[in-house]
């Protein structure tokens, strides 16, 4: 790499922690004022700096453009999936990477070696009322758009935990919403349960959601909560900060 595209990044790096003044861009580079100029122009010419009122040199809007574009080729799954098969190693359940794409769909399953494989498919729609991945979301989204979603629910018996009414639907979400974190108490499979996190993008929007889901036999939702909800809080935000969500 010529010194030249080094310094340049290196300043990019230095004046996206905050505005910067010629000399303090020159004291960091280790350089005369003049040289750091000369970057700083360059840099500006190419949109990927820009000059404050101040005097001051900011990154350019040109550069958080090119941003945005190279997170789109980082897709969610492929950004999630090795943060995935590490929580369900860690964990020994089953993890379930859940997306909002005009439904809410599974987009990624991590199974246990050694458990149960559960019903869910990746590619298929989950059960809006019962899955703890469509709680977190819905919880989180704009109500308008979550109640367009519930407006195609049937809010259909599978256990004797499901919630079949939509008010106390709406109730169980402004928990999840309270405490950060869904549930799903055997609400479509009695022998189930689960505890699930939302995803963020860049611009801090719910976009989708982690859970692991585990036995009942092996784990209740008190164990999940004790002993899995820590890391699989952990991952979620990983995962959104890959994202490039900033907290």
């Amino acid at each position: 790499m010529s010194q030249t595209v080094r310094r340049a990044i290196d300043i990019l790096e230095f004046i996206a922690r905050g505005p910067r003044t010629q000399t303090e861009v020159g004291d960091h580079l280790g350089v005369h004022r003049s040289t750091a100029l000369r970057i700083l122009e360059s840099l500006t010419d190419g949109g990927l700096a820009r000059r404050l009122p101040d005097g001051r040199y900011a990154v350019g809007h040109r550069l958080a453009g090119l941003a945005q574009l190279a997170l789109e080729q980082f897709g969610l799954k492929e950004i999630a999936a090795g943060h995935l098969r590490a929580l369900g190693e860690h964990s020994g359940h089953t993890v379930h990477l859940a997306a909002l794409e005009g439904e809410i769909v599974y987009v990624d399953k991590v199974d246990p070696v050694d458990g149960v494989r559960l019903y869910s498919q990746i590619g298929r729609p989950v059960t809006l009322h019962t899955a703890g991945v469509a709680k977190a979301i819905l919880a989180h989204v704009p109500r308008a758009s979550a109640e367009a979603l519930l407006a195609t629910c049937d809010f259909a018996p599978h256990t004797g935990t499901t919630i079949t009414d939509p008010a106390a639907y709406r109730k169980a979400l402004d928990e999840t919403r309270a405490r950060g974190f869904a549930v799903d108490d055997g609400e479509y499979e009695d022998y189930v349960n689960c505890v699930a996190v939302p995803v963020r993008d860049s611009g801090g929007e719910v976009i989708a959601a982690v859970s692991v889901t585990a036995l009942k036999a092996k784990a209740d939702l008190a164990a999940l909560e004790r002993d899995v909800l820590p890391e699989l809080t952990a991952t979620a935000q990983t995962i959104s900060r890959e994202l490039g969500w900033r907290p």
